[in-house]
């Protein structure tokens, strides 16, 4: 709001500390025009390990603390006497690259016309010095204007070869995706429209060049410039290999926010891999001058070739560090041999080259004991020389920057030498990935740690951990918690113990995960696998035997709807519920109706096209209008609506089966989905779509509908299922609509987003004539099935509604429309704010004519 920002803007920002940030010496995609986390720090406070406070800035004269007492006079005393004495060793042994933050920032203590600041030796000190306080920091006027050339090369050298030629234009930024980037980021739906968008063709590597003048003129003279730049260099698109190639131009801001958001999520998109061997992190950040820049990525490319690995490469061309990690797999004794040996031939080409082994992240425990022979054992002496002024007793972060273990050391790693996960048998199909129990291990496995659930603004996940701010409550927690269970470090029976049942029990099965997820750790399907499991062990409570059994008793109680309305109309009964069933007595249950939605089989012109709509159990037993909506929404469009019977179960309707995955009655699921897949499959093998309106349960057929029955016949319901708005968002309606001048605000639910369909609902909306559409941005409802009617969960349930949902409903006007397409987010909208809400569906047949109502 000031027109400010802090410029060292990391890819994780999302979820990244101040104090990170300064501990590591982060630098960001645009250090090129803003430098690093050192250029921007201007002061730190910090406590010593004997307990001083002291505040580290610039130098007037000999002595920088505020609180000068005699031992802070000392320690900055014995720092500049050291900085004085070693000045010659430091101009000699530190390499001079940009991206230098190996070893502590000793040069920050030599003498020089301008001055010392001490703060300086704290970053990139990586908390091994002291404990930072308060860190003041320099801040940047925030750009107004971009515009972004995505220059495309057939060849990685030639890619490398450029940059050095790129960056005289004056970029802001020059970053790097490669072709292996680019073909995972098209398996992950949340990038896959966005890559396909700016990437033209198949090019071996692409460099994203951005310009930020104030003046957005220069900025296009600029990127002009750029298109030209490439043509010099012998670019064209109609060119052979190597020089085949060009610029994309991007100068939406929307769509350069798309693309650095791909950018963004590099590691996490590497990462993706569902192999077991991985990208590993150890030589990723070197840097060398950008003149070396394209021989030196050519030789490492040799070294991996040599020891039987190749490697991803992405991030910061514009100065000559690239992220570089060999694909390997760390349980394997070979490859943790191959690991110290290219680090070891790698770490020689670097040095060569008068570069950096440590451009961006730090030594830790993977560089540190290569110091030596970076800096030379004089400048070791010297590191070890400063944590002693600072941490005599190394009680800060030990086994950092001095007196490091070996960085193959396997106690270390996150897979031990005795790491072993023991097959087991699983409900669902995991075969996608390695490991034990089908591939349900290397699922797990695909969590590292990247942290991007942890965000709380932007997305949908991951909505409990945004209430409690509980590392249990992450996809990250849950999922290191099923890793350490099923490798056996949680001790007999964690699989399905009372405390793995706790660590997911705030899983409301969002998806947001399975999207947002940069691995596409996909928790809501792995919570499915453990409720099954301990099912088979202790059995369902009464609560859960009600929420699963629901489809199967509904008929019962539609015939009875006032007799099985009377626990939110006689006083006491609610409570009751709650003692008996652990429905919270707060939460009003969904009101049972006796006009149910009974279809004829066929419905709408003979000549039509045929479609099916499918009845879920929700719609169909308590909310029957929005199926008629549909239904006369589709005969008005042309088409011809069928409802295909099932072949068994008398006359109860089809179900997807969600209630019992939800509870772990696997086997239940299977019966629903057999009895489904019957009934539809003769229609869906010539092609007819199944329309369904409740996300949760049409979405089930599309993606746990396969990994329950791994089947063609599965796959093929899979393919033909289709939400109601997805479906007329990919038609060419003839719908002649009456304009609605009203604002509607839509809201999304969860596996709408996760599924890439909130596009397709706004899409819909559109269609009526003077409708604005406004998308309540926001995380899960809070309701997600099930969970907000639980005396255990109503509280967090309200708590996650109250985030953003329910204040931006009671701030609407009375005129606007609610639009949910989730029964449970319309419950929680009406329980949490008295207003209703309304499907998509009824939206469309509130425009449609008179004459067309008729079916």
């Amino acid at each position: 709001p000031h027109g400010l920002w802090f410029p060292v803007d990391v890819s994780t920002a999302s979820r990244a500390t101040i104090g990170g940030m300064t501990a590591n010496n982060s630098c960001g995609s645009r250090s090129i025009r803003y430098g690093l986390m050192r250029d921007n720090v201007l002061g730190v406070d910090a406590i010593l390990a004997n307990g001083d406070e002291l505040q580290f800035g610039p130098m007037e004269g000999d002595l920088i603390t505020s609180n000068r007492g005699l031992e802070g006079d000392a320690l900055v005393r014995d720092l500049l006497t050291l900085g004085e004495r070693e000045a010659v060793e430091i101009a000699t042994r530190f390499p001079k690259v940009m991206r230098r933050v190996g070893g502590y920032n000793i040069d920050a203590l030599t003498p020089n016309g301008e001055g010392n600041n001490l703060a300086h030796l704290l970053v990139g000190s990586e908390g091994t010095l002291a404990y930072s306080t308060a860190i003041r920091l320099k801040l940047s006027p925030l750009p107004a204007n971009k515009v972004l050339g995505v220059c495309h090369f057939s060849s990685f050298y030639e890619a490398m070869e450029a940059a050095q030629h790129l960056v005289t234009l004056g970029p802001t930024a020059v970053e790097l995706i490669d072709r292996t980037m680019i073909d995972l980021a098209r398996d992950i739906p949340l990038f896959r429209p966005t890559v396909d968008k700016f990437v033209r063709g198949a090019p071996d590597a692409i460099l994203l060049v951005e310009f930020a003048e104030e003046d957005q003129g220069e900025n296009l003279r600029r990127l002009k410039a750029l298109g030209e730049m490439m043509g010099d260099l012998g670019f064209a698109w109609d060119n052979p290999e190597p020089k085949c190639g060009g610029v994309v131009e991007a100068t939406e801001h929307s769509f350069q926010s798309a693309i650095f958001e791909v950018r963004k999520a590099g590691l996490n998109i590497m990462m993706s891999m569902k192999d077991a061997g991985k990208p590993v992190s150890f030589v990723e950040d070197c840097a060398v001058e950008l003149k070396d820049l394209a021989d030196y990525t050519a030789n490492l490319t040799a070294i991996f070739s040599k020891y039987g690995t190749r490697g991803t490469w992405y991030a910061h061309a514009s100065v000559g560090c690239l992220h570089v990690r060999p694909v390997l797999d760390m349980r394997q004794t070979e490859d943790v041999k191959a690991m110290r040996a290219i680090a070891e031939e790698a770490f020689d080409m670097v040095l060569a080259y008068k570069g950096s082994h440590s451009g961006e992240h730090g030594d830790g425990l993977v560089r540190s004991e290569f110091h030596e022979k970076m800096f030379g054992a004089r400048m070791v002496e010297n590191f070890r020389e400063v944590k002693k002024h600072f941490d005599p007793d190394h009680l800060f972060n030990p086994g950092k920057i001095v007196d490091p273990p070996k960085m193959d050391d396997r106690q270390l790693f996150r897979y031990a030498p005795d790491y072993r996960v023991e097959d087991f048998k699983t409900e669902l199909d995991w075969s996608p990935w390695p490991g034990a129990g089908g591939g349900f291990q290397g699922a797990v496995e695909m969590c590292n740690n990247n942290g991007a659930c942890r965000k709380l603004e932007g997305g949908a996940m991951c909505p409990s951990y945004r209430v409690t701010r509980n590392e249990r409550d992450l996809t990250r927690g849950r999922a290191n918690t099923l890793r350490l269970a099923i490798s056996g470090q949680l001790g007999p029976g964690a699989f399905t113990s009372d405390e793995m049942a706790e660590t997911l029990r705030f899983c409301v099965g969002c998806k947001a995960c399975k999207r947002e997820c940069p691995t596409g750790v996909d928790m809501a399907k792995m919570k499915i696998e453990v409720a099954a499991a301990r099912a088979k062990v202790v059995g369902l409570s009464l609560h859960e035997k009600l929420v699963a059994w629901l489809p199967r008793y509904a008929p019962i109680a539609a015939s009875l709807p006032w007799v099985m309305n009377l626990r939110d109309q006689l006083p006491g009964l609610a409570s009751l519920s709650e003692a008996l069933a652990g429905f919270s007595k707060d939460r009003p249950l969904p009101k049972w109706r006796g006009d149910i939605d009974r279809p004829p089989e066929a419905t709408g012109p003979v000549d039509g096209k045929e479609v099916i709509l499918f009845g879920d159990t929700f719609n169909t037993y308590f909310e029957s209008e929005n199926l008629k909506a549909a239904r006369r929404v589709l005969v008005a469009a042309g088409f011809r609506v069928l409802a295909p019977r099932p072949q068994n179960g008398g006359g109860r309707p089809l179900c997807c089966g969600r209630t019992f995955l939800t509870t772990g009655l696997a086997e239940k699921a299977r019966e629903e989905a057999r009895r489904l897949i019957a009934a539809y499959l003769p229609y869906a093998k010539r092609g007819v779509p199944i329309i369904g309106l409740e996300p949760s349960c049409l979405l089930t057929l599309r993606d746990e509908l396969p990994a329950l029955l791994p089947n063609d016949d599965a796959k093929t319901i899979a393919s033909r299922a289709l939400l109601f708005e997805e479906f007329l968002a990919e038609e060419d309606l003839q719908l002649d609509l009456n304009p609605l001048p009203r604002k509607a605000l839509l809201h999304g639910h969860c596996h709408q987003k996760a599924f890439s369909a909130m596009g397709a609902v706004e899409k819909t909306l559109g269609l009526i004539p003077d409708l604005s559409i406004e998308v309540m941005e926001g995380s899960c409802c809070g309701m997600a099935g099930a969970f907000g009617y639980g005396k255990e969960t109503y509280d967090i349930s309200m708590k996650m509604a109250e985030l953003s949902l329910l204040p931006r409903v009671r701030d609407a006007d009375a005129e606007s429309l609610l639009v949910a397409d989730g029964i449970s987010c319309r419950h929680q909208i009406w329980d949490g704010a008295g207003r209703e809400a309304i499907h998509v569906a009824r939206v469309l047949e509130m425009a449609l004519p008179e004459d067309s109502i008729n079916e």
